[in-house]
């Protein structure tokens, strides 16, 4: 029988990222990296990355709680809790919690590449490396992942 995962309220694996906390659920160990799943909180008034383009992987967000406005091209979609935005490669894109209170996503990775750029923003912060806009682009390059800007 294939192995099952089951990750607790308190399970999965916690990555600090300033005012963002991603908590990895599924890093694809247990779909054949078929498909990678976190939840991201942001805090209040937190912007998210800068708006990026993905080459290899289809993403998705489902607002739990909050409000989360979503920005693809130029145009910014306000998703309250319930709402689903799926983001294909190619969709220039980006997110920002401009309420006051947290918002909750979960956020899907199909297949499961991205899972790794979290862990690799972590490991650039333990480091003594500041998150910045560049050093965030110069993260997303290695999984097929640019700035918005590099196509414009």
């Amino acid at each position: 029988m294939p192995e099952v995962s089951v990750v607790g309220p308190d399970g999965g694996e916690t990555i600090s990222l300033g005012r963002a906390r991603m908590r990895i659920l599924e890093d694809g160990s247990t779909t054949g990296h078929r498909l990678g799943i976190g939840e991201i909180t942001l805090a209040p008034h937190t912007e998210g990355p800068p708006q990026h383009r993905h080459a290899q992987h289809d993403e998705g967000f489902y607002v739990v709680s909050g409000t989360v406005h979503f920005t693809v091209g130029d145009t910014t979609h306000v998703a309250p809790a319930g709402s689903l935005a799926m983001i294909p490669p190619g969709a220039p894109h980006t997110f920002a919690n401009l309420g006051d209170e947290p918002a909750v996503m979960v956020n899907t990775f199909t297949p499961d590449l991205y899972v790794q750029y979290f862990r690799d923003l972590r490991d650039m912060i333990a480091a003594g490396e500041e998150m910045t806009p560049e050093s965030t682009a110069r993260v997303m390059g290695r999984y097929a992942t640019v700035p918005a800007t590099d196509f414009a």
